[in-house]
């Protein structure tokens, strides 16, 4: 597959900033396994970049773009070093810094990463995906296996507590009564529910 140095891409007026192209899961829905590309952006990293390649290509103007979204086709946190670097100088220029992530950074990592973050990230969307560890091992595929599904909430709880706004995301396809359980458990973590229109790619 080919491979390219798309480091950040603009979507909806927001930047999103891709870092790896690796990822704990191997979700069966992720659009990466169908394509090189997203709204025709080519996401298959040929390297990873560094922090100073990445805030090369921040406009000077901070405010050209309403948020600075950690995103791409692997996930954000395995670079986790990285993203802290750009995450600070962003909030140092004035952005606002969202990190879209699977919430198994503090499992990886083997500490709690959520302090790390307190610092320079906004906001986070942690993917929930589903209701319960079983399907979520089967629909996501986890390394870690169902260690994952109650790391990434643990994750957003302490993510929560520590003053970041933090939210779960499903997609609606699951159907009403999973979405309830999912509801159940952000309630649990004190965070929110935000449920997806499923989008067929």
């Amino acid at each position: 597959m080919e491979k390219f140095e798309t480091f950040t891409y603009a979507l909806d007026g927001n930047l999103y900033i891709n870092l790896t192209s690796k990822c704990q899961n191997d979700c069966t829905f992720c659009v990466r396994n169908e394509s090189s590309e997203y709204f025709g952006y080519k996401l298959w990293l040929s390297r990873e970049p560094s922090a100073e390649e990445v805030l090369a290509r921040i406009p000077a103007d901070i405010h050209a773009y309403r948020e600075y979204v950690f995103c791409g086709f692997g996930e954000p946190t395995l670079r986790l070093d990285t993203l802290l670097a750009v995450a600070k100088e962003l909030k140092a220029r004035g952005a606002t810094v969202r990190l879209n992530t699977n919430g198994q950074a503090s499992l990886t990592l083997g500490r709690d990463v959520s302090a790390d973050l307190a610092g320079c990230v906004d906001k986070i969307n942690v993917s929930l995906n589903e209701s319960n560890a079983a399907d979520y091992v089967r629909l996501c595929r986890p390394a870690k296996g169902e260690a994952a599904f109650g790391a990434l909430q643990d994750f957003a709880k302490k993510c929560a507590e520590r003053g970041i706004e933090t939210w779960f995301s499903v997609v609606d396809i699951i159907g009403e009564d999973k979405i309830a359980q999912c509801r159940a458990i952000a309630q649990k973590c004190g965070v929110t529910l935000r449920v997806r229109e499923y989008i067929e790619h």
